[in-house]
């Protein structure tokens, strides 16, 4: 097991003494960068990747008509294109193999939309076609695709939400509060385990009843 990050290497360094996990950095909206450190990280490993988690997430919100080009790319390259750059990474071992599991973490507001987020909302929803699609051409391999599609979840990203509008967030979830990572991850310890071997192409959303599809 190993996890990616992007800046911050004192978290990563402290998450790497706290649990044993390698923590790896590269800029997963790079294409190559992708591709050497999947490289590095199979050496390393003494393996190829078998299972991919895609949960890279950054937001550059603004309404549309005053959104810049910069803003717009950097959304889409890091949440959307870095996942086809890191399946492309992984996706001759795990054919070869004949096995995979991957799972692509979107959002609720992928499914419904915000106002502030055309194109975080527009990345978000593009992996929900990128897993149908995915799901369709390798499922004769034994590979699954699948996604987990989070609400509004208690992370960094969240922390900096004025309160006043993360109160009205709030309000409309019918739970009546934010999820917490560890909802997060335990979905995902789900579509990777042998027990869902038989799921692909799915989004399982777990959002407190916020969006039910």
């Amino acid at each position: 097991m190993a996890v990616n990050y992007a800046t911050r290497h004192d978290v990563a360094q402290a998450f790497t003494k706290e649990h044993g996990i390698p923590a790896y950095s590269w800029n997963i909206s790079d294409f190559e960068a992708c591709k050497e450190g999947v490289k590095k990280l199979e050496t390393d490993m003494g393996g190829p990747v078998e299972i991919l988690i895609n949960n890279a997430g950054i937001t550059k919100d603004g309404a549309m008509h005053k959104m810049s080009p910069e803003n717009w790319d950097s959304v889409i390259a890091t949440n959307l294109n870095s996942c086809f750059y890191m399946w492309r990474a992984v996706i001759d071992s795990m054919r070869d193999k004949k096995f995979g599991r991957i799972v692509n973490i979107s959002s609720v507001n992928g499914q419904i939309g915000q106002f502030g987020q055309t194109n975080y909302s527009a990345a978000k929803a593009g992996l929900l076609g990128f897993t149908k699609a995915l799901a369709r051409e390798t499922a004769a391999r034994g590979i699954t695709v699948n996604t987990v599609s989070p609400g509004y979840i208690e992370t960094d990203m969240t922390g900096a939400v004025a309160p006043d509008v993360m109160k009205k967030i709030i309000e409309g979830i019918p739970v009546g509060r934010m999820g917490k990572p560890e909802e997060i991850a335990r979905a995902v310890l789900f579509l990777i385990a042998e027990d869902a071997a038989f799921i692909t192409g799915e989004t399982l959303s777990v959002n407190g009843g916020q969006y039910m599809e």
